[in-house]
């Protein structure tokens, strides 16, 4: 087994073009979308999305990849592979062909003499911090420069704005292989458009449906945008439009599923709320009050006694 060649891609990667999509993933990003692939047309120009953490910039790539699988892209395109590698899968050696080799050069190499191949690489910024013990002082910078330069490598980076002044601007050399694609959070019409597109993926994912209309769904769905706007926010890793509201909307799934319910239900939604842990405590309190409020037709309808229920 030692002496056979070995694939970085197949054994440290995930091939987003072979995922199987229920919905599109980058709803309301065509924009964005559109900017990575005209850069990754440009020779010897990649794609490096900047953005705060939590607005989905992962979701964006994994939008690519969805339009490359429905042959929504232009021809150009048409057939390539999408792969994300994660750069600490990389730290270290492996054996191929006989030889101990830097699982990096082998990256590069395998990358050089395969076609149609994009490469994402997350928190893009570790390539170039060689003093991070997330990269064990590996100049992965380096080690790529060359394939970017010539068009071998193509590749989506992405990383947050605070990474990409800090690290990656001090960087000129690795930089000027890029193209910085701007990603700003979603405003609140687009978060709801999100969330009512991501319901069908939750949906199978989890087991569980939302048992109301369409109307109701989207009544929900404001509600949640609005009680975590920018001002209600206790700031963390990931608490901003769409992941703040999506991971409150995954939390009613979760308490459906807890209760052996086949549907959530208003108290399951209002569970989610109650519980939620990326608001500050005296904006919650409010926002529980006016969730009775404004539900109190299917509260009634339904005969829950919210009180009684944390």
């Amino acid at each position: 087994m030692n002496d056979q060649k070995i694939s970085m891609l197949e054994r440290y990667g995930e091939n987003f073009t072979k995922k199987e999509f229920i919905t599109d993933p980058a709803i309301a990003r065509d924009d964005e979308i559109k900017q990575c692939i005209l850069t990754l047309l440009t020779p010897e120009k990649s794609a490096l999305l900047v953005g705060k953490p939590g607005i989905g910039k992962t979701a964006i790539v994994e939008g690519l990849a969805y339009r490359i699988q429905k042959g929504l892209v232009p021809n150009a395109l048409l057939g390539w592979d999408l792969i994300k590698i994660n750069i600490t899968s990389l730290l270290g050696s492996s054996v191929s062909d006989g030889q101990v080799e830097n699982r990096v050069d082998l990256l590069v190499k395998e990358l050089d003499a395969r076609d149609k191949t994009i490469l994402f690489i997350d928190e893009t910024h570790v390539l170039v911090n060689r003093n991070t013990s997330d990269n064990g002082g590996i100049d992965f910078a380096n080690l790529l420069k060359s394939g970017l330069d010539r068009g071998s490598i193509k590749m989506i980076g992405a990383t947050t704005t605070e990474e990409y002044e800090q690290y990656i601007l001090r960087d000129r050399a690795f930089l000027r292989r890029f193209q910085k694609i701007d990603v700003l959070e979603a405003d609140k019409p687009t978060t709801v458009k999100i969330l009512l597109g991501t319901l069908p993926k939750l949906e199978k994912q989890i087991g569980v449906k939302l048992a109301y209309t369409d109307f109701v769904k989207e009544r929900i769905m404001k509600f949640i945008v609005e009680m975590t706007d920018e001002y209600k926010r206790v700031y963390e890793v990931a608490s901003r439009y769409p992941d703040i509201c999506l991971t409150i909307l995954a939390n009613a799934f979760t308490y459906a599923l807890f209760d052996n319910a086949t549907e959530v239900k208003i108290k399951h939604v209002y569970k989610a709320i109650c519980n939620a842990k990326n608001i500050y405590e005296d904006a919650k309190r409010k926002e529980i009050a006016r969730f009775k409020e404004e539900f109190s037709d299917l509260i009634k309808e339904e005969n829950v006694n919210l009180d009684d229920i944390k």
